[in-house]
């Protein structure tokens, strides 16, 4: 008993130790990877519309102007090329003479009239005339790829644009992760919420933790993946997110924290990474925020407030609690250690009910001898006759 009352009790608190681990994920997300020595770059060509979705703003914008341009300005030249090839250029003044295009008399009005061309805006003062086949063919080539050329970059900006990235800004995780009691064990937990009205649909969360391990035969991992379970067999991580939850990760025998106690956590070197993933009620477009913690943002003996109440006709989120946490009586001990003392406790209890028992149906039986040999004493004192008399008569 006194090993299971040191097991709950809080010990002396050391200060976590501050390390100058880096991130994996940041905090808001952004994965802390970059992409070095990739010299088959032609890649990024064989998939030129997400590369583009991938660019920056100033970057997309650039070539969302250049390719207008550019595009102006290759058959505006073209166009130039056919009159000053034709000779319209040499024949401004005769009215006779009929040009492939009319009032085109010079590189600047080429540029216009394949700028009208593209667009379709079609001014009416600069016009195609019947006498020249090769101008037709370069108004149809400049209809096609001009159609081509638009939807190409209004699809990039369109996706740019509605990309679920900035819904994700709105999805907030707790700062720190807390460990405390739940049901008489262990548990690992964080809290997430949803800062809009409008909801996420089909709403996930995972949690990943990282750290450095090395294989039996010798191998090193820096950054190794295991999974943490929130709930995956129970459907619990599965989330109707309309207020704030608390995610938790019972530690159990399967959890890579099962014998990891208060010291031995701040001591460790590790990052949990969790995930939230989902769809955009709004637009159906899948959505994945992201967060990290630190071995120094997990609170041991700690639980977060409550930001749910009622009011009237209604439940109030108070998100100025959301990052909130107080302190509660927790063991220091790993949750292996707490589960072998829970289950001594048990036995103890199994075996000493029994014994109880035993020791009472001993007393009863006891006394229910000394009644029966009181009986035969009555009986030789003449209530009843002994049998060997009633023979003898």
């Amino acid at each position: 008993m006194a090993q299971e009352n040191a097991a709950f009790s809080p010990g002396p608190e050391e200060p976590p130790r501050r390390r100058g681990r880096q991130r994996y994920v940041e905090k808001d997300g952004r994965c802390n990877v970059q992409q070095g020595n990739v010299r088959e770059t032609y890649r990024y060509l064989t998939d030129l519309f997400t590369t583009l979705v991938d660019l920056q703003w100033r970057l997309s914008l650039l070539f969302f102007v250049l390719a207008y341009a550019l595009t102006w300005l290759f058959f505006g030249a073209i166009w130039w090329l056919i009159a000053y090839g034709r000779g319209d250029l040499e024949h401004l003044e005769d009215t006779a003479w009929t040009p492939c295009v009319n009032n085109l008399n010079g590189f600047v009005a080429a540029f216009l009239f394949s700028i009208e061309t593209e667009t379709t805006i079609g001014y009416g003062h600069r016009v195609i005339t019947d006498q020249c086949p090769e101008g037709i063919v370069l108004l149809l080539l400049q209809a096609i790829l001009g159609s081509m050329v638009n939807a190409f970059m209004v699809g990039c900006m369109f996706v740019k644009i509605s990309q679920p990235n900035k819904r994700a800004a709105t999805l907030v995780f707790s700062s720190h992760a807390v460990v405390s009691l739940r049901d008489g064990r262990l548990c690992l937990m964080f809290r997430v919420g949803d800062l809009r009205s409008s909801h996420i649909v089909e709403a996930s969360i995972r949690a990943k933790l990282i750290r450095s391990r090395q294989t039996l035969e010798g191998e090193f991992i820096p950054l190794h993946q295991t999974d943490l379970s929130v709930g995956f067999d129970t459907g619990d991580d599965r989330l109707f997110l309309v207020s704030p939850l608390v995610i938790s990760h019972e530690i159990d025998a399967a959890s890579p924290f099962w014998e990891a106690s208060r010291r031995a956590l701040e001591r460790d070197d590790f990052e949990i990474v969790v995930i939230l993933e989902g769809m955009v009620e709004a637009t159906g477009m899948t959505c994945q925020a992201r967060s990290s913690y630190l071995v120094d943002e997990v609170l041991w003996g700690h639980r977060f407030t409550s930001v749910l109440t009622l009011e009237d006709g209604f439940y109030e989120v108070d998100y100025a609690s959301f990052h909130e946490t107080f302190e509660v009586p927790t063991p220091s001990c790993s949750a292996r250690e707490l589960a072998e003392a829970a289950a001594r406790l048990d036995a103890h209890l199994y075996w000493s009910i029994p014994s109880r028992l035993d020791e009472k149906v001993e007393e009863e039986g006891a006394g229910e001898g000394a009644g029966e040999e009181a009986g035969a004493d009555k009986e030789q004192n003449g209530c009843l006759p002994p049998p060997e008399t009633e023979s003898k008569v």
